[in-house]
């Protein structure tokens, strides 16, 4: 498939020791008043940052014609199209009889930064696993090949090592002959021998109409806004207007709904005909959820934001292990959650789904689902399944990363029906194939950015009893810092700054943690040091102006957090050209003109306009500047707020 697409970039090299903003949090006296299992699994083991994975920030605007790979999987009524190469995603599903595409269908590929470590598109089905928000495998390869299905037709298996938690998973689709649905299989295995925090969400993006409305079994629901908060209300009316209407708030925001533990799981977006999409499954996964971004002007420049000009909306009905988004559910050592999901057209009489009586709206959904698709259909797929989700694969389709093959070499783990072969491995894996053999950490063939960190106590443990050179020291400060001891990821990286022939990557680590402690001055003399250091160091490449870009930005803010201006100014300076040409560079020079007191010259960087492609899901930074440059109403293009102004 061609699509418009803006290439992802290069990965940031410096690892991710503080978490991105995450907006889906609620603090400790936020939980107070929950249920009581509710406000449990909010608080339990939520991530302190996305280690190991790497923040994708490398992206632009500039799209151009680009080949994605596809696999297509259809029957006589549906087609379904997946993106092996995108994190498995679903990107249309077509029916044919209606010749109606359920889903919507996002024309172009353009990233955003709403995963968990950045980049992510919108559109169609995705899957969402390791931890509140949207997944870190959002724009990574999964492995895909083909499996005998429970009918003794084909299946495709989409598997993965999820990193967050070290949790191998998989995700099985198939159509039956003369099926409207699609029939999705999930397993999420935990091979170790502690228990460990689960999350997984299904998010469908559904066309949104002003007559679009979303119906599930539920007569209450847990609201979320940007104000990051939870409370009970009711459903469908709440202050004032039919909140299943997604076109019918203001703001974007989250509804949770209640769905009764002995309730068929289901959850349906249908049009003002009456037509649309219904999602259902076993009651493993039970949570239901709508995402709308509203009627207002930031939920209405995001959705531009994320797509072409011309394109319609769309919202999100979700479906998830647990009531709301903020929870994780402990998956024991040795077991497996599984369960089954099925997607398919649902028609609906639209008297009674538009009517007044929310009741009648609810069960004649229910009514239309249960004669296309009984709910013991659905018990017994996911038993039938279940015979199958061992079965090895026959035919290989698309290869994912080599990370699951390291964690199977080095833990010995069983998988049948997910192969991590070892030809996956990569250059990203080899040092650490390598420290798994021979207890070493290879020193690299050439002056190179440090490769990423693995941060598990296994790892760990191997790192410490490694010869204490400067690389194996700051992989070691990564994966202590990960673990909490932070007062012994300083010393590590203090260890290896004695002997480093590049001191960047420890100075940078310390930075941080000096930031994290207060001592911000500190913090500034070292990120100054370090991008001192790196500019003294530095080659022609990709990966080294990605560095550096990562570096001098961090070092702006960290200078013009205590006042050193001029020293900001330095740091600018030397950055490359087309770095300091970014939208977010352009911003950051707003606030470096700012703090020079030239305020004529920032304004003007406005009003000639960038876009910042990285700007973050709820970041509110654009009008912070803005306010600081004028007292007149922020333009329309720099408009991304997500709640109200207090």
């Amino acid at each position: 498939m061609t699509l418009p697409a803006a290439p992802l970039g290069p990965e940031n090299p410096l690892p991710a020791l503080r978490p991105l903003d995450e907006t889906h949090t609620v603090d400790a006296d936020g939980r107070s008043g929950l249920p009581h299992d509710m406000a449990r699994q909010i608080g339990y083991e939520p991530l302190t940052s996305v280690l190991p994975a790497r923040v994708l920030d490398g992206y632009g605007r500039r799209r151009t014609p680009t080949g994605i790979d596809t696999i297509v999987i259809e029957n006589d009524r549906l087609r379904a199209t997946v993106l092996p190469g995108l994190g498995g995603r679903i990107h249309s599903l077509f029916h044919k009889p209606s010749g109606r595409e359920l889903l919507y269908r996002n024309p172009v590929l353009q990233p955003a930064d709403f995963a968990l470590n950045g980049a992510w598109f919108s559109g169609g089905i995705e899957w969402n696993i390791g931890a509140t928000g949207h997944t870190t495998l959002s724009c990574a390869p999964l492995h895909a090949a083909l499996v005998t299905a429970p009918d003794g037709g084909e299946m495709v298996r989409l598997w993965e090592w999820e990193r967050l938690r070290d949790l191998p998973f998989q995700v099985d689709l198939w159509l039956p002959e003369d099926s409207d649905f699609l029939y999705v299989g999930v397993r999420i295995r935990n091979p170790h021998e502690q228990p460990v925090p689960t999350y997984w969400w299904s998010n469908i993006a559904v066309p949104e109409g002003p007559e679009t409305r979303v119906v599930a079994p539920a007569d209450e629901a847990w609201h979320f806004g940007y104000e990051r908060s939870l409370r009970r209300v009711p459903v469908p009316g709440w202050e004032g207007a039919d909140r299943t209407y997604p076109l019918r708030s203001e703001y974007p925001a989250d509804y949770f709904y209640e769905v009764p533990r002995e309730a068929r799981k289901w959850i349906a977006s249908l049009d003002a005909g009456g037509r649309g999409l219904v999602q259902t499954s076993t009651d493993r996964l039970g949570g239901r959820k709508l995402f709308l971004w509203g009627s207002g002007a930031g939920g209405r420049r995001w959705q531009q934001w994320l797509t072409e000009p011309g394109t319609g909306g769309y919202a999100e009905i979700q479906a998830g292990l647990a009531r709301t988004q903020l929870e994780h559910v402990r998956l024991e050592a040795g077991a497996e959650f599984s369960w089954l999901e099925a997607y398919g057209p649902l028609t609906a009489d639209a008297s009674a789904v538009h009517g007044d009586d929310w009741a009648a709206a609810r069960r004649e959904a229910a009514d239309r689902l249960e004669a296309a698709l009984p709910r013991a259909a659905v018990e017994a797929a996911h038993e039938a399944w279940r015979g199958c989700a061992d079965r090895e694969p026959h035919e290989v389709l698309a290869i994912g990363s080599g990370w699951g093959a390291l964690e199977v070499l080095r833990g010995g783990y069983k998988l049948p029906g997910t192969p991590f072969d070892e030809s996956a491995i990569g250059d990203d894996q080899q040092p650490w194939l390598e420290l798994c053999r021979s207890g070493a950490f290879p020193a690299p063939r050439e002056a190179t950015p440090p490769g990423p960190s693995l941060v598990s106590g296994h790892w760990r443990d191997m790192l410490e009893t490694a010869l204490a050179e400067p690389l194996t020291e700051y992989h070691l400060g990564v994966a202590q810092w990960h673990g909490g001891d932070r007062a012994q990821a300083v010393r590590s990286w203090e260890r290896g700054l004695e002997l480093a022939p590049a001191r960047w990557p420890l100075l940078r680590c310390l930075a941080v943690a000096d930031r994290c402690d207060g001592h911000d001055g500190r913090a500034a003399d070292r990120w100054s040091e370090a991008f001192g250091d790196l500019c003294a160091e530095r080659r022609e490449g990709r990966e080294w102006t990605a560095v550096t870009a990562a570096l001098g930005r961090e070092a702006i803010e960290a200078l013009l957090a205590v006042g050193r201006t001029a020293e900001a100014r330095s740091v600018w300076d030397r950055l490359h050209p087309e770095t300091r040409a970014r939208g977010r560079f352009r911003l950051i020079e707003a606030q470096l003109l700012l703090a020079e007191g030239a305020t004529g010259e920032a304004r003007a960087l406005f009003d000639a306009g960038f876009e910042v492609a990285d700007l973050r899901e709820g970041a509110e930074i654009l009008d912070e500047v803005w306010s600081a440059l004028t007292d007149d109403p922020l333009p329309e293009a720099y408009e991304y707020r997500m709640r109200p102004r207090s």
